[in-house]
């Protein structure tokens, strides 16, 4: 997930940190998601795994990526890192029996769904996993809006569901990154990119 022209860097590459922070903070939503434990313990648990995984993994990888010069990866993890102390915060907030205001997330939501999409096209510069993986983020929100929108629950299983999906895409993006180079052959398929940019015009 780096930018092809840059080629020093002060850092390892810390895209697999990130991705391993957001596979953890998945794992912790899901039993929530999946409406299996709703306590305030467990509401707790999972705002304390979201702030420290989702949140300060990628928070870390995306200050290295823009340390190595890597916008593009250094903006999204940083961006998506400040999310996740947004779930911190409305899980704490939700044990504690104070519910988030609905108009505000719902006008969140929609920004991010909008900054989200554009940052899915641009990862199909990169690889078809990166581009898949933010399109199951561009879904999430899709499905979240339309919630809030319509106040459905029907789509609260399917939130669930690409919560999980999104979780063990970013294990297999960060495996592919870990371990095939380890290994020296490709043990996690990684594709190519999805979309070819445009040559560079004459000057």
């Amino acid at each position: 997930m780096s930018n092809a022209q840059d080629a020093a860097t002060i850092f390892a590459e810390p895209t697999p940190m990130g991705l391993i922070g957001l596979a953890i903070g998945c794992a912790a939503l899901a039993p929530i998601a999946l409406g299996i434990t709703l306590t305030p313990a467990a509401l707790k648990t999972a705002a304390m795994l979201c702030l420290l995984f989702g949140g300060g993994c990628q928070f870390l990888a995306g200050v290295m990526s823009l340390a190595n010069k890597n916008l593009y990866g250094g903006t999204l993890f940083t961006a998506f890192a400040f999310n996740w102390v947004m779930n911190w915060w409305m899980l704490t907030s939700i044990a504690g029996g104070v519910m988030p205001d609905h108009a505000v997330l719902l006008s969140a939501d929609i920004c991010f769904l909008l900054i989200f999409a554009a940052m899915t096209y641009g990862f199909g510069f990169f690889s078809g996993l990166l581009f898949l993986f933010l399109l199951v983020i561009d879904l999430m929100y899709a499905f979240k809006i339309i919630a809030g929108l319509t106040g459905t629950a029907a789509l609260a299983l399917p939130i669930a569901a690409l919560t999980i999906i999104l979780g063990l895409l970013a294990l297999w993006i960060a495996f592919a990154l870990l371990l095939n180079p380890v290994a020296g052959r490709r043990l996690f398929w990684f594709p190519g990119p999805v979309f070819k940019a445009a040559p560079p015009t004459a000057k």
